[in-house]
This record gives structure tokens, sequence and C-alpha cells, in this order.
């Protein structure tokens, strides 16, 4: 281009189809060089636009092409509510006027994001761990240096950035095994039969996938409660197998009643093979904490139906009602003899998210799997070896979580004194939660027994329920959606939970400091009430 008295060799012609080439190509053309802008010809352009046309052919992936099991996959909790509590956040950043000044995202158990404190000696550990430099600095105390130097001493080249076994670090895993032959008051644990994890969403996820098989009414189902945390349904979808709902009373302090489970088990067994039980202790949303007879019923029913037992015990430290304890799974199953101890299939799940570490980000987590068939065992390693390894940043706060400093080292009486204060914290927000939705007309709320959520049930006058229909929307999910829009609070409708129908609810986290949890409160109050005389 550029040479000759026609600009481009072989004409004006050749010289717009090179142009639109180069334009369809995303390059800038070059033309005659004249000062100023360079002038394009109506062929150039007409042939471009031509070429354009052309270039553009229909997308491999589209909603039609894709997996259908994904685009089943519905996940509540960042669903169509927290999107738009985005697009209200980004409005007010734009100086756009609202009837309120900050967006409250009360729909997620992300503790740190809502001002909690990091445990200090977690943290020292993890950054020995990351900049081993640190460890020649008095300013950090000899217990947190051990830890890391154990942990490092784990990793391939004494680094935190290397790779690591599929199932985790060795040392990290015998000291899981530790703190569950503690917590659990000396039953054995095999560190062999422990698997660290990205967070215990990771390890829910492969043992589904590992259970999930058969086709037509062989298809694997998966009990599941209602209401359900949505990684569970979420799973499900994603897996192509099939969910099967129990229900919890919620008249009954939202309790498992084993006779609602044999209904939902034998009303499964016309359309699928049900052979997996999911036990949410203390519950999410619901926040009940299990009885020890309860337990005792569950494990009794699938010892009896060969059920695989699947008890996600994330939130073991947040129990904060009087009379309630947690109970892990493993123990009573071991206390309920070795009929039961050495046949009943069971994988139990803990994170640093929860409990009062509230370490979200850092996707720390384990499994323990008992009583699996040797050959799954491999199968279950290989399965996981595809991703590698968790985050090791994530199993270094693990470790932590499980091997906190003890009486007689330097850091336990801070350790005990931030520990003890956050879930102090939350046990008076628990309360302040319940007393306070309890006071508003129109709402009910079950004692918060554990977890760090309230799930009220709330009434919808029947002009909101139609209007919500006009909407194409869940009435709960209109409710909260009017909720965000007029008070910036974000919640989560009961729909994406599940719950019986012709009931609504919502779950709002209690994680919010103290008095911004009473003035969230009030807010929902004022709104509540304005609801309830506008539908009336």
């Amino acid at each position: 281009c550029g040479r000759g008295p026609g600009g481009c060799r072989g004409g004006r012609t050749d010289m717009a189809l090179r142009c639109a080439a180069s334009l369809a190509a995303g390059r800038r053309p070059r033309g005659p060089r004249r000062e100023g802008t360079v002038r394009w010809s109506s062929a150039a352009k007409a042939s471009a636009v031509k070429i354009n046309e052309k270039a553009s052919r229909e997308k491999i992936l589209t909603l039609e092409s894709m997996n259908p099991q994904v685009k089943a996959v519905e996940y509540a909790v960042r669903g169509p509510i927290v999107l738009k509590a985005g697009e209200i956040e980004k409005e007010l950043r734009k100086g756009i006027k609202k009837p309120f000044t900050e967006v409250i995202k009360a729909n997620i158990g992300d503790a740190h994001a809502m001002g909690q404190r990091p445990i200090t000696f977690l943290r020292q550990v993890v950054a020995l761990c990351t900049y081993p430099n640190l460890l020649d600095s008095p300013s950090f105390p000899e217990d947190a240096k051990k830890r890391a130097r154990r942990i490092l001493q784990g990793c391939g080249g004494n680094s935190l950035g290397s790779y690591t076994a599929s199932q985790g670090i060795n040392c990290i895993r015998e000291d899981v095994a530790s703190y569950i032959e503690r917590r659990d008051g000396g039953v054995p644990a095999d560190p062999d039969n422990i698997y660290l994890t990205t967070g215990a969403s990771d390890g829910i996820s492969a043992i589904l996938k590992i259970l999930i098989s058969g086709g037509g009414k062989s298809r694997t189902g998966v009990m599941i409660p209602i209401p359900q945390y949505p990684l569970y349904s979420a799973a499900i979808s994603e897996l192509d197998a099939i969910q099967v709902n129990y229900y919890l009373d919620e008249e009954n302090c939202w309790a498992l009643n084993v006779n609602e489970l044999r209904r939902a088990l034998n009303e499964a067994k016309a359309y699928c093979n049900p052979k997996v039980l999911c036990i949410i202790n203390p519950g999410n949303p619901t926040g009940q904490v299990q009885s020890r007879k309860c337990i005792e019923d569950v494990i009794h029913f699938a010892w009896e139906e060969k059920l695989f037992l699947l008890a996600d015990e994330v939130y073991q430290d947040n129990v904060y009602s009087e009379g309630c304890q947690f109970h892990s799974f493993k123990k009573i199953l071991y206390e309920m003899g070795p009929e039961y101890y050495n046949n009943v299939e069971l994988a139990s799940f803990h994170s640093t998210s929860k409990g009062y570490m509230g370490e979200c980000g850092y996707r720390g987590g384990y499994m323990e799997v008992i009583n699996l068939h040797p050959e799954i065992k491999g199968q279950l390693v290989k399965l996981l070896s595809v991703r590698l390894c968790p985050p090791v940043s994530g199993q270094a706060a693990m470790d932590i979580v499980v091997n906190p400093p003890v009486p007689g080292e330097e850091s336990y009486a801070q350790f005990i004194k931030e520990k003890e204060s956050v879930l102090n914290n939350l046990a008076k927000k628990a309360k302040l939660t319940e007393d306070m939705f309890n006071k508003i007309p129109g709402v009910h709320c079950n004692p918060l027994q554990g977890a760090m959520y309230a799930f009220p049930r709330i009434f919808i006058p029947s002009k909101a329920i139609e209007e919500a229909k006009a909407h194409k929307m869940a009435p709960d999910m209109f409710y909260c959606m009017k909720l965000l829009e007029e008070t910036g609070i974000c919640v989560v409708p009961g729909s994406g939970f599940g719950q019986r129908e012709g009931t609504y609810h919502f779950r709002m986290t209690i994680l919010p400091p103290v008095e911004k949890l009473k003035i969230l409160l009030e807010k929902v109050k004022d709104f509540h009430i304005k609801f309830l005389e506008k539908y009336a």
C-alpha cells in the first residue's frame, strides 16, 4: 500500500478490497499518506461490511447447545437478587439517589466482609508459611513459627507454592485426625480417611460425583432437607441425579423427623434409586441443632435402608442455645456399636469458612470418609487428583483450625480471647435477631440454635402474591426485591432454599456488627409493616 499513483497497486478497486480486508481483520488500513484523517471510499466501506457479515458465523456454544445440566443449575445465594444488589451499588457510586446510602449484603455468610476480625494466630501462621523469611522475625511468637515450619516441611521445596499430594499435606491430615479424636472423646480417626478439600463444597461435590450412577428408575436419588443449602440442589442438577426432598418440621424448631424421611424414601423408590442421605447440622438456612436422639434415629434409618450418609458439619462451632450441643455423626455412629460403626458409610465435612474463623477466601476444608470400599477409595483419590490439589494456603489455614494454640503456649490466651469474643458476639446477635423478628406483625422466627442465619417465616398478602405472579416472580422473591429496592438490604428468598407449599421465608445472615444489625432489623420491620399496609 502507499505505492504508485493510485495508492494500492492494482487501482482503487484493489485498494478498497485490501482496506476492507484490513478492517475485517481488526487492522487500520494503510492508504495514501495524506495530511489529516484517512479518507475511506464508499466501495471500501461497503466491502468491509460484506466481509464482516461473512466473517461472523453462528456461535458453537449457545443456550440451546450448552450442557443442559449446567443450565439447570440454580444457586440462590448468588442469584438474581444479588445481581440486582450489584447494579444498585453501581448506581449509588454514580451518584444516583436512592432511599438509602449503601447496600447491606446480608445474603451470604461472609464473616470478614461483614467486619469480623481475623483470628491473629491463624493469620500469623499463614503469613509465616507464605513468606518464610519472617521466621527470623522477633515479631512472631514461637508457637506460630513451630507450626509454620512443620507445614513447610510437608511442602515440596519447603514452599507453599508447590503442589501437594491430591489428598492434601500428610502432616495436616494427621492433625485433622487428632482433632477429630479430641472432639469425639477418643473415637479413633485414621489420617488415610482424611481428604483436604477446597472448602467443604469441593468435598461434597466430589462424593456426590462418585455416588451417582444408573439411568431411568435406577438413577441415583439424593435425599436432601427442605429448606436446604442450594449447593446440594445445584450439584444434583449438574450431575443429572434425582433430588428427593424431605421436609424439616418448622412447627417443631425445624426438627428432623424419621417418619418424614421414610415417607420421602418410599415415594422416591417409584421413580429412582435413593441411596444418599444428606444432613446439615447445625442447619443452614434453618439454624437448628440436631439432638443426640435425632442423630441416632437418622443413623439407624440409614443403616436399615442402606443409605450413604453425608454429614455437613461446617457450623459445628456455632451453637448458641442453652441445652443444645453439637454431636458429630461420627461419634454417635461409633457409640451405637460395631454393627453400625463397621457398616454405615459416612462422609463428614468441615471448613475454615464458618465457625469462629470466618476464613471464606482461603477455601480450606476437609472431609473424613469411613467404611469406604477399598477399591472406591482408589477411585476417589483418582477423581481428586484431576484437580491436582486444594489451595495450599487453605490447607495451612485448616491446620490452624484443627491444631490451635493449647494451654501453656504463648499465643493461647489471645487465641481463646478472640475465639470466645466472636462466638459470644454471634450468640448475642442470634438472640437479638430472633427477638426483634418476633415483634414484627406477620413474621415468625424460630430460635436460632446455631449456624449464622435467621430464616423467618413471612406473611405475604394475596394482593402481593397476585402482583408477584404478574411479574413472573415467586412471592418471596418479589418481597425480597422490594426490600432491596426500598431499603438496600439484600437477603435471599426462601424459595431459593425450598419450603413447604404456601409458606414464605427469607434467609438473612446475623454477621453484621450488633449496632448495624439493629438498624438492619429496624429497617426490615418498617418495610414489612408498610408492605402489609400497601397490599392489605
